[in-house]
């Protein structure tokens, strides 16, 4: 199956650029409600996913609200352990990095992100699989 069919478009998810600032990306986080937050660069490219604990990290580090008024997102991502996949990753690759993160990024051939599949939509797709092989058995 094509990941592209469990795609949420870039343009139906909020992320956050990674120029952006730490009191920035913390208000992103507070108004949706997420526990993490994908970032993008200046050039659309996955720079990483930001999230509460990176956060927490930065204000315990720099403490000052005006420091975190300053300070880009870039500065806070502590890796890149949420990694991204290119449209063309198959099912198997998926399912093993949605195991450790809640979404994971999706990037064309190019490295631009264009959306990401959820944990949610992946446990779905398989229990859906299941009741309809389940289904088909049963006849």
């Amino acid at each position: 199956m094509n990941l592209l069919y469990l795609l949420r478009p870039k343009d139906e998810i909020t992320y956050i650029s990674s120029a952006a600032t730490v009191r920035q990306g913390l208000e992103k986080l507070r108004v949706h409600g997420y526990t993490a937050i994908p970032a993008v660069n200046k050039a659309g490219e996955y720079a990483g996913t930001v999230s509460e604990g990176d956060f927490l990290w930065a204000i315990y580090e720099k403490g000052s609200p005006e420091a975190l008024e300053k300070m880009p997102i870039s500065e806070i991502i502590r890796s890149k352990r949420d990694k991204a996949v290119t449209v063309s990753a198959d099912m198997d690759e998926l399912l093993y990095l949605i195991m450790e993160q809640n979404f994971v990024p999706v990037t064309d051939d190019r490295g631009k992100f264009i959306g990401i599949v959820t944990r949610r939509d992946i446990i779905k797709y398989f229990y859906d699989k299941e009741q309809k092989e389940r289904n088909s058995s049963d006849e």
